[in-house]
């Protein structure tokens, strides 16, 4: 009976009391749960904001490059255009009747004469009767004289089929000069064909003594 007369008895408002300060500890904890969920949500959404406004920074950025580089192309394209065009050679008509063209003064006449007063008719001016060095003078020459037949500086006079041109080259064989079946001075007898014309389909052997048309060139 003493030993039970000395335990302090435990009363229902030491009990509640416990309880209660139960209740409290798990509410504080579910509170700090909840705001460090608030937290992280506030923390994602902000992550998910900044990379939307990133992306949408680049695709703006990159757009804005993709419009530079078009237009910059465009501007480059048109100084292309713009300096083939300058470097085009021009023809230049003078007064006299003088064409000049890629460094060189070309004369095409209205007379006509045989290959020996043509040719006397260029140099008496400096000049001589044409030389066609490429495929591009061998266009020009048709275009300025309307595929009409011309003198030029072609002949064999000095070697029977030897051809040179007046300043003692050889033809260019890198282009086709001779029309089809030319020179045939030498096929059928007729080995007075000694002066070169050029017309439509390309150059052709003629007598020199026959009267043409010539041009004359001057190179500057």
């Amino acid at each position: 009976m003493n030993i039970y007369a000395n335990v302090d008895p435990i009363n229902g408002s030491d009990v509640r009391t416990w309880c209660s300060g139960s209740d409290t500890v798990r509410n504080r904890s579910s509170r700090a749960v909840l705001v460090c969920l608030a937290l992280l949500c506030v923390l994602l959404l902000t992550v998910v904001i900044v990379l939307c406004v990133h992306i949408k920074t680049k695709s703006t950025n990159y757009t804005e490059e993709r419009d530079e580089l078009l237009t910059r192309n465009t501007q480059l394209t048109k100084e292309r255009d713009g300096l083939s065009s300058m470097l085009k050679p021009k023809l230049v008509v003078f007064t006299d009747g003088w064409i000049y063209y890629k460094s060189s003064l070309y004369f095409i006449s209205s007379e006509k004469k045989n290959w020996t007063e043509s040719r006397r008719y260029c140099t008496e001016r400096g000049a001589d009767l044409i030389i066609i060095n490429n495929r591009e003078e061998q266009g020009f020459v048709k275009k300025i004289s309307a595929n009409v037949i011309v003198w030029t500086g072609l002949t064999d006079r000095d070697v029977e089929n030897t051809w040179k041109w007046v300043d003692g080259s050889t033809p260019n064989s890198g282009f086709r000069l001779w029309a089809s079946g030319e020179p045939n001075s030498g096929n059928y007898g007729r080995m007075d064909e000694d002066c070169a014309v050029n017309h439509e389909p390309g150059l052709a052997d003629y007598p020199c003594n026959r009267v043409f048309q010539w041009i004359c060139e001057d190179a500057i």
